[in-house]
């Protein structure tokens, strides 16, 4: 893991010993003193000012990117996971998930549904059961490996859904 530390020779965009008032500029010792002060602070001004590219996957330092990763609860690689917040907790957030953690495509199934009406009494969509079925369809079932899956799905499904994961042969 890399460390944001002291870097020989990398000097400070704002040099301390410039901004002291008048009686201090001539003053060896006060002008050594925030020398060695610049060469601490350099390398955290320099990250400041980098502020926006460390939250980037692409343009981040490779040590920082586990720590995006934790932050937006991304599994692996953090590209994508980011955007994928919009739609996380939906079925197509969910299947996109699938796609990237196992390389196959899902088919979700959810109970819930909306519905705008100006009618009274208008029927729900749906059913009163709440249920969420993944439903992979892919050449060999026994090569998938279903606990991995539902393990999956029961971190990434809305929490309050029930779930069922189905693996269905397709040729």
């Amino acid at each position: 893991m890399t460390e944001r530390r002291i870097v020989p020779g990398l000097p400070s965009r704002h040099p301390l010993g410039a901004r002291l008032p008048g009686v201090y500029a001539d003053d060896d010792f006060v002008q050594r003193l925030t020398e060695a002060l610049d060469d601490v602070l350099a390398p955290v001004l320099g990250v400041l000012d980098s502020l926006p590219a460390y939250f980037d996957p692409r343009l981040a330092p490779e040590d920082f990117r586990a720590l995006l990763a934790a932050w937006v609860g991304a599994e692996g690689e953090v590209y994508g996971a980011v955007p994928g917040h919009a739609s996380r907790g939906t079925a197509k957030g969910l299947a996109e998930q699938i796609r990237r953690a196992f390389g196959v495509t899902a088919e979700i199934e959810e109970s819930g549904g909306t519905v705008w009406s100006a009618t009274a009494l208008t029927p729900l969509p749906g059913t009163p059961q709440p249920h969420l079925t993944v439903r992979l369809r892919v050449p060999d079932p026994e090569a998938v490996d279903r606990a991995a899956v539902s393990a999956f799905v029961a971190r990434n499904r809305p929490v309050h859904l029930p779930f069922t994961v189905e693996v269905i042969a397709q040729p």
